[in-house]
């Protein structure tokens, strides 16, 4: 087995991540480690089995995504060639045009 792939979230998706963690933390008293908790297992899970997620639209770029469910959010990435994951966005689910990558 592979070791697992070192994770980088370009600065989008990190103000993203947090504004979608300040508001989880905020608006769900009863579940505030919840977004916290998607996420981190999200992103192992990614850096462990990197073809894991479905392809998005964008073909040209190699995007995956993967879904929070929990959460209602989707975590677009990309394998780069080092190899390591580059994580591109995070987009809630009610959105309707993915995001732009």
């Amino acid at each position: 087995m592979n070791p697992p792939l070192p994770v980088r979230i370009v600065r989008s998706a990190a103000r993203a991540i947090a504004e979608a963690a300040d508001w989880w933390a905020a608006n769900r008293p009863r579940a505030q480690d919840a977004f916290a908790t998607d996420l981190e297992s999200s992103l192992r899970l990614i850096a462990s089995h990197p073809g894991i997620g479905a392809r998005a639209r964008n073909d040209n770029l190699e995007v995956r995504r993967v879904h929070l469910a929990r959460v209602h959010y989707h975590l677009y990435y990309r394998v780069t060639s080092e190899p390591a994951i580059e994580v591109l966005a995070l987009w809630h689910t009610s959105r309707e045009a993915p995001p732009e990558l």
